[in-house]
């Protein structure tokens, strides 16, 4: 214990750093298992959209949205979800929704704002477009 104590004392920014990252560690392990938003992989997303009639919401810009999508995919950009203003989602409240960006992340911030706005079965695409498009997966350019 004694040696412990010598090397904080000695290492006071290195060991702040790990308590740092201890500390983001157990938030991020809480929040990810608390929160309503479950993520999939594209091996689910397609079987969803075949057995369970789920919607691909792409949250990328309409430049990247018409540049190539996912088949069938709706475009409701992150900004119509943070102003509420998805009405072309209105519909599909308790159908499966499955969010889609480049590459995770903004999908992930989209669902918990549609859980928010009371969506009852929202999922994120980790790896978002570009684990789809490594995958070889079918996308369609061009206006939806």
């Amino acid at each position: 214990m004694q040696e412990y104590i010598q090397f904080f004392q000695a290492n006071p920014i290195l060991s702040l750093a790990w308590v740092g990252l201890f500390v983001a560690f157990i938030v991020t392990t809480v929040k990810s298992a608390t929160s309503k938003v479950a993520n999939i992989n594209h091996q689910t997303l397609t079987q969803m959209v075949n057995k369970q009639d789920a919607i691909v919401v792409d949250v990328r810009s309409k430049d990247e949205f018409k540049k190539g999508h996912i088949v069938g995919a709706k475009n409701v950009t992150m900004s119509e979800i943070k102003n509420n203003q998805a009405t072309s989602l209105e519909k599909h409240k308790t159908s499966p929704i499955i969010v889609v960006c480049n590459a995770g992340m903004t999908s992930s911030q989209a669902s918990q704002l549609l859980v928010k706005q009371g969506f009852e079965s929202v999922f994120n695409l980790t790896g978002g477009m570009t684990d789809w498009k490594a995958a070889n997966l079918p996308v369609v350019a061009g206006k939806r």
